[in-house]
């Protein structure tokens, strides 16, 4: 065995080579909140989209919405970037890393997205869609103005859960070229042979990017909680 006074832990982390990349690791922070906002969106207005059709008493809308969560969550997120990456090319569809990225990220987290509106929408008391339909009012209008500002509030936490994870599965849009973050560290890595560096850089800048992420979560919460 490997006694710890064995290992020369001044070589687990190189201060200078941190302090000289520092501004070469910064640089992939925009297109890693590019790529993690742009699919974080499309992953909320396609996931609203899907919770509708989930709970809808047709079948129709209800069995696709159901496969499609079903599948997205049942399978890994870097294999569907592979697939958009590095599979559609064989039909003649050539996407470019970041738009494979972020439509990977979106279509994902779509998934995720759904069953969190659809668990927020069904947390609303069913007496205000009753009172909404003796108003006379339509279901997107009552969705929109009395059920989605209350679902809110309760899907606060568990979307901002969801986000943090786009942000951290950023690192796997590397896979597929994408000049975030976690590709910088690799480059830097490859370099000077220092992965241990890097990586531990790296888990030191997504640190605080979440540690923001959960501040704004407690913003929203207070903001929304006038919902109640």
């Amino acid at each position: 065995m490997i006694e710890l006074s064995d290992v020369h832990l001044e070589k687990l982390f190189d201060m200078e080579l941190a302090i000289k990349s520092i501004p070469f690791l910064l640089g992939g922070i925009p297109m890693t909140l590019l790529v993690a906002v742009t699919g974080m969106l499309m992953g909320m207005i396609l996931g609203l989209f899907l919770a509708v059709g989930r709970n809808s008493a047709k079948v129709i809308l209800r069995w696709p919405a159901r496969i499609y969560i079903s599948f997205m969550r049942g399978t890994p997120l870097l294999v569907f970037l592979f697939l958009l990456y590095f599979g559609f090319p064989v039909i003649g569809i050539q996407l470019s890393g970041i738009f494979a990225a972020v439509l990977g990220f979106g279509l994902n987290s779509a998934a995720y997205i759904a069953e969190i509106n659809r668990s927020a929408i069904n947390s609303i008391d069913k007496g205000q869609w009753e009172s909404a339909k003796a108003l006379n009012m339509g279901y997107w209008f009552t969705m929109r103005k009395i059920i989605l500002p209350q679902a809110t509030r309760v899907a606060v936490p568990p979307l901002t859960n969801v986000f943090m994870d786009i942000v951290k599965g950023t690192s796997l849009a590397a896979m597929i070229t994408v000049p975030e973050l976690f590709q910088k560290a690799q480059i830097v890595a490859g370099r000077t042979f220092d992965s241990m560096t890097m990586y531990i850089m790296v888990a030191l800048i997504y640190w605080p990017i979440c540690m923001l992420i959960s501040h704004l979560q407690d913003r929203l919460e207070d903001r929304f909680s006038r919902f109640l």
